[in-house]
């Protein structure tokens, strides 16, 4: 056994280099979905690669359609038979407009004191290169104590995930036998609070739809037309304010069939966490909860389906006025799904539920831009365990299970195309501001990653589970 100790305080000796390193990271506008910065997403993927090489590992930029995806490879201590880990991160950004509202510059990092002490200000820095860099500078702890790291291991960085990562699921398909591990570990998600982490065990899916009502051949005067033809914003709208029944349940035929009830356990422990609803709410403006009637707030956002109406649009909607009935509307409409629904046949129960309520001479169609199911992820396997002593041993809390209200796509790839089940395991904070001007990282919550990722390694290693 290769001992922990030695390298956790390594890693507190070494920190300030390590804020340093992701602060040199941050600095590259690694924009994956603006054109103009594919120079700087190449080069950050060259940054993790020269990173991952000094390390000790062997490393390959693939190319794709779109931005590289990097794959390397550490075979671990010389003769020994280890887990091998398969570590998912992502290098590439999303764009810092507005860029008026940020405090300092997007890509100049710095660190400045706040309320929980120090923090670094910068786009990517909690998404996803300040989690990306927790296992990282982990591995480096190791190398520079033992000269290595105790397991085998596999990194895979995508610079395309803030726009869909539309090259990983083939990348993964054509690659399945060369990223073969035990389970997948994935950083780009949220602790508890700053000094408790968390493993998120659920994911919700998505389906989002975008829905057309078609009626009159072309634009009329409501003067001369209104009373007397269909308005397919009337159409529309009459349509939307259906979907839920006065309990907040979603209307749609079959939508909760194969949604199952959480394990008595599980179900007790949401519940019995300290959230702060009434400053939840406030922190967006309201007082009042909403949804579905007779769950708690957590449940809603990580244990129940949902669907909400994202954009809606049609006729005029200019300076000034123009009195005309359209020729069609539209909506944007996204349905969370958890384990247990069919995004297939969620989608079919959503087109009868429009064409049913279309009166005659109107048409509806639809386009698809997402379908995935919701992720459960098991508990009980050796690695959950393993995972769940480490959190411990190097923050000296136990990791609170908790679910994700969002989607993560690779989740399922990664069992669809690999056959692998995939623990999440993050230290963002719900306040980090990702994808909005002063995105920010905070510096507590860095160290536990980097210790974390540490002591997992060490119980990996070691088979110590308990």
């Amino acid at each position: 056994m290769l001992p922990v100790d030695a390298v956790l305080r390594t890693v507190d000796a070494s920190f300030e280099e390590s804020v340093g390193r992701l602060c040199d990271l941050l600095r590259i506008p690694s924009v994956s979905t603006d054109p103009a910065y594919a120079g700087d997403v190449r080069r950050a993927a060259h940054w993790c690669a020269d990173a991952l090489t000094a390390l000790g590992f062997t490393v390959t930029i693939n190319e794709t359609a779109g931005h590289p995806i990097l794959v390397a490879h550490h075979p671990g201590p010389a003769g020994a038979e280890t887990p091998h880990v398969l570590y998912y991160g992502h290098y590439d950004v999303q764009p810092p407009d507005p860029v008026e509202l940020w405090n300092s510059p997007p890509f100049e990092p710095v660190v400045v004191e706040a309320e929980r002490g120090r923090r670094v200000v910068a786009r990517g820095a909690a998404d996803d290169k300040g989690q990306t860099m927790t296992f990282i500078e982990a591995f480096r702890a190791w190398h520079a104590v033992h000269g290595t790291i105790p397991i085998r291991a596999t990194v895979l960085l995508e610079g395309e995930e803030e726009t869909g990562s539309p090259s990983l699921p083939k990348f993964l398909k054509e690659h399945a036998s060369d990223l073969q591990a035990d389970f997948c570990l994935v950083t780009d998600t949220n602790a508890w609070d700053v000094d408790t982490p968390a493993i998120t065990t659920r994911l919700r899916g998505l389906l989002y739809l975008e829905a057309t009502v078609t009626g009159p051949s072309h634009d009329l005067h409501s003067g001369l037309f209104g009373g007397a033809v269909p308005n397919p914003i009337n159409v529309l709208t009459g349509i939307l304010g259906q979907i839920h029944d006065a309990d907040g349940r979603v209307r749609f035929d079959g939508f909760y069939d194969g949604v199952r009830e959480l394990p008595a356990e599980l179900s007790a422990q949401i519940r019995g966490l300290p959230l702060d609803e009434a400053g939840f709410l406030a922190s967006v403006g309201l007082k009042h909860g909403h949804g579905e009637a007779g769950r708690t707030l957590l449940e809603r956002i990580w244990t129940r389906p949902t669907c909400d109406i994202n954009g809606i649009w049609g006729g005029y909607t200019g300076e000034g006025s123009k009195t005309v009935i359209p020729a069609k509307a539209s909506c944007k409409l996204s349905c969370r799904l958890v384990p247990g629904q069919d995004p297939q046949a969620i989608e079919a129960a959503v087109q009868r539920f429009f064409e049913e309520r279309l009166p005659p001479d109107c048409t509806v169609s639809f386009r698809r831009f997402s379908s995935s199911p919701g992720i459960e992820v098991p508990v009980d396997t050796p690695w959950m365990q393993a995972v769940r002593a480490g959190l411990k041993d190097a923050t000296e809390r136990d990791g609170v299970l908790i679910g994700g209200g969002g989607s993560i796509p690779i989740v399922g790839w990664f069992r669809e195309h690999l056959g692998l089940d995939t623990i999440l395991v993050g230290f963002g904070l719900d306040d980090d501001r990702i994808h909005s001007p002063n995105e920010k990282f905070e510096l507590k919550c860095l160290r536990n990653g980097i210790r974390s990722h540490a002591a997992i390694l060490g119980r990996l290693a070691a088979g110590q589970v308990g």
